[in-house]
């Protein structure tokens, strides 16, 4: 058994134990975390809580055990490499593709395709060797994985540095008047949805700069320069400006798949010590017209 703790903000005062879990913990379900507590694995201070429901207070200690997960296998599974060498591989993943296992999920991940035909380093997270930054599920495009401790070491430095550039395409709901700006809203869980992040006064800085490539009838192609790295922030920061993402089931409308894909990938590479950057293919379902240089767009935004 493992073992994960935390401290009961004010803010979470009041809410059901089985949520405030699912919100601290997103990568267990609900339903596993619930199980959890009704086998006695989960106390309030000192006291063995069994019921999902419980209501918990400000200041409270949480300790939920956690099951020894089994070790990851490889998996033959299709993947885009668009470059690899000793040090690193750069994937273009796919939408739908989970990057590492965690409760709850079943299905072939990232991590278990590449682990086939080479080794991945293994950090603090033995379900997540080589991992140093993620794309949601349903996000499509460029990661990077490091094969080697001391790359993923590097790059990781590099992600928590902000120097690593990372600019994405997404297709939004409605009509963006602006040709360009930036979305400065702080970024935090949202209380009321653990599975959700919000604009949260409380919540750690998170910076958006879009540009708007094309417009048509009822949506907008939007080029976005992420300058921080938060969970979820082009989904969140597009409802914040009322132009969420076209297909998001948490923050817009689940009615095709999710349009955002992490287009170019920049950073220094860690061994030759040169920048590098990594390109993935838009998607046909995307709106580029035709004849349009998405090159051209990145140059007059400053973004390598």
């Amino acid at each position: 058994m493992s073992k994960i703790e935390f401290t009961v903000t004010e803010t979470e005062s009041g809410l059901r134990l089985d949520r405030y879990l699912a919100g601290n913990a997103p990568s267990i379900s609900r339903s596993t975390i619930q199980q959890l507590i009704r086998a006695g694995q989960v106390t309030v201070g000192a006291t063995v809580i069994t019921q999902p429901s419980h209501r918990i207070r400000p200041n409270q200690a949480i300790s939920c055990n956690l099951p020894e997960e089994e070790g990851l296998s490889p998996r033959a599974l299709e993947l885009e490499i668009l470059y690899e060498d000793d040090s690193i591989v750069v994937v273009n993943k796919q939408s739908g593709l989970v990057v590492h296992p965690g409760a709850g999920h079943n299905e072939t991940t990232l991590v278990e395709g590449l682990l086939v035909d080479r080794d991945l380093p293994v950090d603090d997270d033995t379900s997540r060797p080589g991992i140093v930054h993620r794309l949601d599920k349903d996000t499509s495009g460029t990661m990077v994985v490091a094969k080697t401790p001391s790359a993923m070491h590097t790059l990781k430095e590099q992600f928590a540095a902000r120097t690593v550039r990372k600019l994405y395409i997404a297709q939004v709901e409605g009509i963006v008047n602006e040709e360009e700006g930036m979305i400065d809203a702080p970024i935090g869980r949202n209380p009321t949805n653990p599975r959700c992040m919000a604009i949260n006064s409380q919540g750690r800085s998170a910076q958006t700069e879009f540009r708007v490539l094309h417009r048509s009838d009822d949506s907008s192609l939007l080029m976005l320069h992420l300058r921080t790295g938060r969970t979820h922030q082009i989904r969140v920061h597009m409802r914040y400006i009322e132009h969420a993402v076209i297909g998001d089931a948490l923050y817009g409308h689940a009615n095709t798949r999710l349009m955002l894909h992490a287009w170019r990938l920049g950073f220094t590479h860690p061994q030759s010590g040169e920048y590098v950057s990594f390109t993935a293919p838009i998607p046909p379902e995307f709106a580029v017209p035709e004849g349009m240089s998405l090159d051209d767009m990145a140059n007059d935004l400053h973004f390598r």
